[in-house]
C-alpha cells in the first residue's frame, strides 16, 4: 500500500493516542476504533516486543490511519520503524546521532525537549516541530506559554501526564499543535477488547480543541 506523505504531524488531529500494545493482534481493531472516533494519527510506542508487528499490521490493514512509532531512541529503531510502515517518528529526547537518523528517514519526526536550551538547539538545526515531554512534570502550560514569546518559531506536541481535563488548556496555546495522551485507551477497555468504548472516548478526545487565544 502506498500512503501519501505526512506534511505535519501536529496538524493531523488535536490528540495523538499513545499506544502500548502487548499483543499485536489487537493493533488493527484498536486502530480502526481510534480512526472511527476521529483520531487518525496513532503513535505506537516501541516499549514492547509486539510494537513493530503492530505498526506493520496497522500500516497494511488500516488505510485511514497514520501510524507512527514512539519512544524511538536509536538509529536502528528509526530504520526498523520506517521499514515496518511508520509514517512519523516520536522520541522522548534527542542526540545528534538520533536527530541525523530521523532526518535521513524521510518521514516527519518530533524530537523530545523539556528545556529552553534544547528548543533553541533544535531551532538552530532547522527543526521547528517538537515533542514537549514530560509535559506536566516539565512545567505544563505555564512553561509553554513562557516559550511562546521568545521562541515563536517552535511548535509542540506536549505529552506526559495530560488528561481529558487538561488537554483543552494545552490545545488553546498558540504554540501547541496537538497533544499526546492515553486516556482514551483505558487498561480495562483494552483488556476486554472493548473497541466500542475506545471509539467513544476517541470521539470525545477529537472534539476537545478550544478556540485559540488571539
Amino acid at each position: 500500500m502506498t500512503s501519501a506523505p505526512v506534511a505535519s504531524v501536529l496538524d493531523l488531529a488535536p490528540v495523538i493516542p499513545v499506544v502500548v500494545l502487548d499483543d499485536a493482534a489487537d493493533a488493527v481493531p484498536l486502530a480502526r476504533a481510534l480512526v472511527a472516533g476521529g483520531l487518525p494519527a496513532i503513535e505506537v510506542t516501541l516499549r514492547t516486543p509486539a510494537a513493530m508487528e503492530a505498526i506493520r499490521a496497522i500500516a497494511a490493514e488500516v488505510p485511514d490511519a497514520v501510524v507512527g512509532a514512539g519512544t524511538v531512541i536509536t538509529a536502528e529503531a528509526v530504520a526498523g520503524s520506517v521499514k515496518a510502515g511508520a509514517r512519523f517518528l516520536v522520541s522522548p529526547g534527542w542526540t545528534e546521532a538520533l536527530l541525523t537518523a530521523m532526518r535521513d528517514s524521510g518521514v516527519p519526526f518530533l524530537p523530545g525537549v523539556s528545556t529552553t536550551s534544547e528548543v533553541v538547539a533544535l531551532l538552530e538545526r532547522g527543526v521547528t516541530e517538537m515533542k514537549f515531554f514530560p509535559a506536566e512534570a516539565a512545567g505544563g502550560t505555564a512553561y509553554l506559554t513562557s516559550l511562546a514569546g521568545p521562541l515563536p518559531g517552535a511548535r509542540f506536541c506536549p505529552t506526559g501526564g495530560i488528561t481529558a481535563g487538561k488537554a483543552p488548556s494545552y490545545l488553546a496555546l498558540p504554540n501547541v499543535g496537538c497533544v499526546g495522551g492515553t486516556w482514551m485507551l483505558p487498561a480495562d477497555a483494552l483488556a476486554a477488547k472493548d473497541w466500542d468504548r475506545v471509539e467513544s472516548l476517541a470521539r470525545e478526545a477529537s472534539a476537545l480543541r478550544e478556540p485559540r487565544r488571539p
